[in-house]
């Protein structure tokens, strides 16, 4: 496939992206996370309500005419120490129009401030939350990128273990899943976006000094048996592919129905550059294995 103009264009911003990713201050990217939310104008048929989650708070993101039965729990990324940005927002937006649901985001704590588990633990407030509002747990699901993959896979594993009614469905875009080797990747793999510097960053911020193999923090080591039907999307030029790989292979080996996609010549959640063709085509996809699986879950019920 020929790169698209799109493509060429994005591709030639993603060394000075990735440079600003290892060497802009935290505070200064935090503000300029904030001023782009401050800016955000979403598409006129979706409308924006912020929420109090029992003290966590969240952003709904409703399109005209959507099914109030049901929801798109949405865990953003950001290397657990940055928050919801208006790319995120802008691509939700599209997530909720293409399946026609409600999307709760979760604008969780952040690391260094409030490191491991506290960003998973607003997650999971949050999915209870549903639950006390009336939502039926099948008619909820759950999706999210980078370290909100990371989230979306351990809020199921700490739902499951707590006896909790699980989703229908889960999807992990670029997720998270080992912080045990991230070292020995990076000297391998050059990643377009992810700079070793800002990486280290992110890890001792969430790890803060507990051990990386707790499968609640990292969720490649976890059990993933009983696990709702899972997609996982990954960059083929992303050092993450491989913990993509290993969770899908995980997840396989447990009996959990997954699908893993490698999107060709891609880097790390490609998906927020909506004028990408490979982006369109990637939330075409969640969009679709969303709705199959809840309609699959209302078929059993």
């Amino acid at each position: 496939m020929t790169p698209s103009p799109a493509e060429k264009q994005i591709r030639a911003g993603l060394p000075m992206i990735r440079f600003l990713n290892g060497y802009l201050p935290l505070s200064i990217s935090r503000w300029m996370i904030a001023q782009s939310v401050a800016r955000l104008k979403l598409p006129a048929d979706i409308s924006h309500q912020t929420v109090d989650v029992d003290g966590v708070p969240c952003h709904w993101l409703i399109p005209q005419n959507a099914d109030a039965d049901q929801v798109l729990l949405y865990l953003h990324g950001g290397g657990f120490v940055l928050g919801l940005t208006g790319l995120h927002m802008e691509m939700v937006a599209q997530l909720a129009r293409r399946t026609g649901v409600r999307a709760l985001m979760v604008d969780y704590r952040l690391a260094p401030e409030h490191p491991f588990p506290a960003a998973l633990d607003d997650c999971v407030v949050a999915y209870r939350w549903l639950l006390q509002q009336g939502v039926a747990p099948h008619n909820i699901v759950i999706a999210g990128d980078s370290a909100g993959g990371n989230l979306t896979l351990t809020t199921l594993m700490k739902l499951r273990d707590d006896g909790d009614p699980l989703p229908a469905a889960a999807a992990a875009l670029s997720p998270v899943t080992d912080f045990v080797s991230k070292e020995k990747r990076f000297e391998e793999t050059y990643d377009p976006i992810l700079h070793p510097r800002a990486t280290r960053l992110y890890n001792k911020s969430y790890v803060a000094g507990r051990d990386p193999h707790d499968p609640l923090m990292s969720p490649a080591f976890g059990d993933w048996r009983g696990l709702p039907p899972l997609l996982i999307h990954a960059g083929e030029d992303e050092v993450l592919r491989e913990d993509a790989i290993a969770a899908a292979d995980a997840a396989k080996a447990a009996g959990v129905n997954v699908r893993l996609e490698i999107y060709p010549r891609m880097w790390h959640v490609w998906q927020i550059n909506l004028a990408l063709p490979q982006a369109q085509q990637s939330l075409d996809d969640i969009a679709q294995f969303l709705a199959q699986q809840k309609r699959s879950t209302d078929y059993i019920d």
